[in-house]
């Protein structure tokens, strides 16, 4: 078991099955020492996690809609390098919120993917991030968030 995986285990987590891709993409491209991650979706206990913030879904099934990304984004990771522990840093995540337009919270939802990846990786887990309020997003999903982790040589 890895430490990053170790980690994960010591705050009860488990990463799901990485998700195949929906369309013409891949989950992952590593170069120049990036690692560029596909937005992902929230996949709780296998469900995808649908509605709209301000409408069907509240700020607290938001945030744990958004940790359930951040979740498969470190799945793909897994998937795609072979070890978590390949990861030096979280560079930056990208958060879309399924909102009304009245709804503002778009921050407080996507500190859900953020703060686990503080909780998981210390330092190395603080990143750059946006958290952007959006009409729909693919398949109905609740929350979508994309990453930049800067990793090292396999």
């Amino acid at each position: 078991m890895s430490k990053i995986e170790a980690r994960l285990a010591e705050l009860g987590l488990t990463l799901p099955q990485a998700a195949a891709p929906v369309a013409a993409y891949v989950p992952v491209v590593e170069a120049a020492g990036l690692a560029h991650v596909s937005g992902q979706l929230p996949f709780v206990e296998g469900q995808l996690v649908t509605g709209r913030l301000g409408e069907d879904v509240t700020l607290e099934q938001g945030n744990e809609a958004a940790q359930a990304c951040g979740l498969m984004i470190l799945a793909q990771l897994k998937a795609a390098l072979g070890s978590l522990d390949r990861i030096e840093r979280i560079v930056k995540l990208g958060g879309f919120v399924n909102s009304t337009g009245a709804f503002t919270d778009q921050p407080k939802v996507i500190n859900g993917a953020s703060e686990l990846m503080v909780a998981v990786f210390g330092d190395a887990g603080k990143h750059a991030r946006s958290a952007v309020g959006v009409p729909v997003l693919p398949l109905g999903a609740a929350a979508e968030v994309d990453a930049i982790v800067a990793v090292r040589p396999a």
